[in-house]
């Protein structure tokens, strides 16, 4: 099985910027999608599949997954405690080329360490939907140790709290991306921006999620992942910033500052080694 711990996918060595998601039921968009660049496929069973395609969409996931893709794919199950979701996880535990489990709609640690013990050794992901789910992010953060991330699901969200401007979720937001750093997991990516043409409008939101602290994005179109990547890359400047921090830290003098008068901390070495990390990300 190719897993995907501490935020990097083992099969690249790569911190994944992109999650593509892909109707469960077109095969032919599907393998389109391993193709795109994305880091992450997310075949999806659920609310992308029309109630009498769910058993084929199943069939054509489980195929797909016979043999290992070239792209880590994960699946989104069906609402959990349904009889589909019964039916998914019956199916994808036998697949041992199966990347991650997406969980629509967890409200409770209880779901999740369920779903683990129906699915053991398969990385899950928590999609958070609801203001309860808000109000219980850290405790599903922390709810059992095959559980890798989480993140929001903001269109249920929206719904939810009778949103209308976007500013409105910032708050669950930011305290989403806290719980999964309170809770060590890897950091969360945005929600999917629904405009698959508004490329400008994505790239001022991706800026936008990126000072909020998330760090890449779900998308629905191929189009969209040069975007995302290009915001959430490190600029040029931001490199030769991070390499100065490091080789800092790295000559061993005690108390050192930059040239700009910062103060070279251990935060400051951790942020710029994360920066050249993901650097290394595949352009």
């Amino acid at each position: 099985m190719t897993t995907s711990t501490a935020g990097v996918t083992q099969a690249t060595g790569a911190i994944p910027l992109t999650w593509l998601y892909v109707p469960g039921d077109r095969p032919e968009m599907v393998g389109k999608a391993l193709t795109s660049g994305a880091d992450v496929v997310v075949v999806d069973l659920e609310d992308a599949v029309a109630p009498a395609r769910k058993e084929y969409a199943r069939a054509a996931t489980a195929e797909l997954l016979a043999e290992p893709p070239p792209t880590p794919v994960h699946v989104r199950v069906n609402a959990l405690d349904s009889p589909e979701c019964e039916a998914d996880l019956r199916t994808l535990v036998a697949l041992p080329t199966l990347s991650g489990l997406r969980l629509p709609k967890v409200t409770s640690p209880t779901q999740v360490v369920r779903t683990a013990e129906l699915a053991p050794d398969i990385p899950l992901y928590a999609l958070l939907e609801s203001a309860l789910a808000i109000e219980h992010a850290y405790a599903i953060a922390t709810a059992h140790p095959a559980l890798r991330g989480i993140a929001l699901g903001e269109a249920d969200l929206r719904a939810d709290l009778g949103v209308r401007d976007d500013t409105g979720l910032d708050w669950p937001r930011a305290r989403v991306v806290l719980a999964a750093r309170a809770a060590g997991l890897a950091p969360t990516a945005q929600s999917v921006y629904p405009h698959v043409s508004d490329l400008a409008g994505l790239a001022t939101s991706c800026a936008h999620g990126r000072a909020l602290g998330f760090l890449g994005r779900a998308a629905i179109h191929p189009r969209q992942l040069p975007v995302i990547e290009r915001a959430y890359l490190p600029t040029d400047r931001e490199i030769e910033a991070a390499e100065q921090i490091v080789k800092a830290a790295g000559a061993g003098t005690g108390a050192l500052t930059l040239p700009d008068g910062r103060f070279v901390d251990p935060a400051l070495v951790a942020g710029a080694r994360r920066t050249l990390a993901l650097a290394r990300h595949p352009r």
